[in-house]
């Protein structure tokens, strides 16, 4: 599998996968609001920019500190409506089972329906490069 890193810093990794046509996050520890935006927005470039649609999204969060609510509004507020305008189609979320993970993927989760994008939580990526494929 061909993957291309388009950002790297100590707080989170985003590569581009052009066979499933999807983005991956890979967070890090704590980020500041400032971080996690800069993240979240080289994301939206780089789908903006890209020669290929990008249409699915992977945000693998088992190692992400907590997230701050203002930058969780943020995400949910302007990232979202942007990254599905963009084109994006799909969204799938790497995570343990722990009270906050489950709690920050259903906040989001409430708000992917507002705009018809399918999301689900998987325990791997290889899981949810699986269910992408499910769409083609």
């Amino acid at each position: 599998m061909d993957i291309e890193i388009f950002f790297e810093s100590t707080y989170a990794q985003c590569s581009y996968i052009p066979e499933y046509k999807a983005v991956i996050v890979v967070w890090n520890g704590k980020q500041t609001n400032q971080e996690y935006k800069k993240t979240i927005l080289e994301c939206l470039e780089f789908q903006k920019n890209s020669k290929t649609q990008i249409v699915n999204y992977i945000s693998d969060i088992r190692k992400q500190s907590i997230v701050d609510p203002e930058a969780r509004k943020w995400f949910e507020n302007v990232a979202l409506p942007k990254a599905v305008s963009q084109g994006l189609k799909r969204a799938a979320v790497i995570s343990d089972s722990s009270a906050f993970r489950k709690y920050h993927f259903d906040m989001i989760y409430q708000v992917v329906g507002i705009y018809k994008l399918p999301m689900k939580h998987f325990d791997n990526p290889e899981d949810a490069f699986k269910w992408f494929c499910s769409f083609d």
